[in-house]
């Protein structure tokens, strides 16, 4: 897994390409688990993620209602899902918000950030690494 790193206008150029080869799962949704610091990229990353899938309003990272959902019009996927487990602290505190539902919806694209607070859940993501490297620069690296 090696990092590349993006000026902020790559690293848009590579979250739109990032989704364009994006294939849904098929049996369960399709999650992305987004890793780093604060600063990193992260919500930058959901955002434009979700702009690319339509989606017209801010986007901010749900850090304290926990989850923000977004349906979607004329997408491979009918509802984004950006989690924010932050505050989160174990396994059971995200099951509370309809995980179970959520992951087995194959229609759904999950995107959540700080993925690490609630392990044990993330077995079948795809995980993005993220780091600061300057104040315009940023590493992106992908992997299981």
């Amino acid at each position: 897994m090696s990092a590349q790193e993006y000026t902020l206008e790559e690293f848009e150029n590579e979250a739109k390409l990032f989704l364009s080869q994006l294939k849904p799962n098929l049996s369960t949704a399709t999650v992305l688990a987004l890793h780093g610091d604060l600063g990193a990229g992260k919500t930058t990353f959901a955002q434009i993620l979700a702009k690319e899938l339509g989606v017209s309003e801010n986007i901010v990272s749900p850090t304290f209602i926990i989850q923000k959902r977004y349906p979607l019009k004329d997408q491979i996927f009918k509802q984004l899902i950006h989690i924010d487990a932050y505050r989160l602290e174990n396994l059971e505190q995200l099951k509370v918000l309809d995980w179970d539902e959520l992951v087995s919806d194959k229609d759904n694209l999950i995107v959540v950030e700080w993925p690490k607070n609630v392990d044990g859940l993330f077995d079948d993501a795809t995980h993005l690494y993220f780091s600061y490297i300057n104040e315009d620069t940023r590493s992106i690296s992908y992997g299981e």
